[in-house]
């Protein structure tokens, strides 16, 4: 374990944008083979970004979360897929930090652990001597067959004999992969289903869902670190947010990319670029980016300050940054969406980057931590004077 002086969010931030081109290089390899390519691994693990949320002592930066949303939103200027994976690494590397600290000890021995995992109960625990033997299945396993460690939520008895969600850290090795990621949006990103049977789980890789989900964590030595004392779920999606924020300024970027000579076809503009139309797009999809930025940014800096403060959230608050997430995401896909319709016909072929740019987006909005439409009722609910109608805020 070596602790280290953490570098400052302008140099994490450029880090991330030095290997934008690399990472943009192997979009297309990674969409049609269905992971990630070594060569943006190397580049991800290369600029320290997976030691975004890793505590000091085991070499990491404790970034907050205004950081990790930038960084993770540059990663994405070159591939959705990627961010959304360096996004999974990150929040579980902060997952980890969550747990007993005999538990980070194991994990981090590796420098640059890559950590996957999910946060809906796919299995069953069964207690025996010193832990669990854990049975199950697992979908949507974002980049399990290229990590090393895996966050898998089991049900199991607890102290009452009651069943309740657990979390538990198992090494990828110890599952089998199902190879059954056939989607037609971030599929790079690997999120194969994992099954296992019968894996032995010792007590300090397992961690209780429900002290969690009311900011009740294991470690000691993180616990009054201020990234360490946020709720888990909003930190989740907030991270995976900044994914939504580089596909879109992805998007812009390809579209400016190929404006310069392109003319409106069945019409008297020789330039894209002198149409009224053009202008009306350009500007509408460039105000909701900036919408989509308030958003996240605003739900960022809460989770940011409140990690400092210690201050406790309200019902209201929690829902709050729901309704953020949510809206940066109809936001951003509105905006891709613009620039998708108006890169004419020729952008349906597969080597021009918006139709990959589109799918990836309109996939993200499906995702039940950041769909709009969850998010609002929810947030609505409580507006109105209601209980939540769910455990995940």
């Amino acid at each position: 374990m070596t602790a280290t002086t953490a570098p400052s969010r302008e140099d994490i931030v450029r880090r991330a944008a030095e290997v934008v081109p690399t990472i943009a290089k192997h979009a297309a390899w990674a969409d049609d083979n269905r992971r990630l390519h070594e060569d943006t691994i190397d580049a991800i693990v290369g600029a320290g970004l997976l030691k975004l949320r890793v505590a000091h002592r085991y070499g990491g930066y404790q970034a907050n979360m205004r950081t990790v949303v930038d960084t993770i939103t540059e990663v994405g200027r070159g591939d959705g897929s990627a961010a959304w994976t360096t996004a999974v690494w990150t929040i579980c590397s902060w997952l980890v930090g969550l747990f007993p600290d005999e538990a980070q000890d194991e994990v981090f021995a590796t420098p640059d652990a890559r950590v996957c995992g999910l946060l809906s109960p796919g299995g069953a625990g069964t207690p025996v001597d010193g832990g669990l033997l854990v049975s199950g299945q697992w979908a949507f396993n974002t980049g399990a067959s290229q990590s090393d460690w895996n966050s898998l939520v089991v049900v199991a008895p607890g102290p009452d004999g009651e069943m309740w969600p657990v979390m538990t850290l198992v090494p990828t090795k110890e599952l089998q992969i199902v190879d059954d990621w056939h989607t037609v949006g971030l599929r790079g990103t690997a999120s194969v289903t994992t099954a296992v049977r019968d894996l032995y789980v010792p007590q300090h890789r397992i961690l209780p869902l429900a002290p969690v989900l009311q900011e009740q964590y294991a470690s000691q030595l993180n616990a009054d670190v201020p990234i360490f004392r946020v709720p888990m779920l909003l930190t989740a999606a907030t991270t995976t947010a900044g994914t939504a924020l580089g596909l879109v300024k992805a998007a812009r970027d390809a579209f400016f990319e190929r404006l310069p000579g392109r003319k409106i076809t069945y019409t008297s503009y020789d330039s894209q670029r002198a149409a009224p139309l053009t202008h009306l797009q350009v500007a509408e999809a460039a105000l909701k980016i900036d919408e989509a930025e308030f958003h996240v940014y605003r739900a960022a800096d809460l989770l940011d300050d409140k990690g400092v403060s210690g201050e406790a959230w309200s019902v209201v608050e929690r829902a709050q940054v729901r309704a953020d997430l949510g809206r940066a995401v109809q936001l951003a896909k509105e905006a891709t969406d613009i620039y998708r319709n108006a890169s004419g016909a020729s952008s349906i072929y597969q080597h021009v980057p918006i139709q990959r740019i589109a799918r990836d987006m309109e996939a993200l909005s499906l995702h039940a931590i950041l769909h709009p439409n969850t998010n609002y009722e929810l947030y609505g609910r409580i507006l109105c004077g209601l209980e939540p109608n769910t455990f995940y805020i």
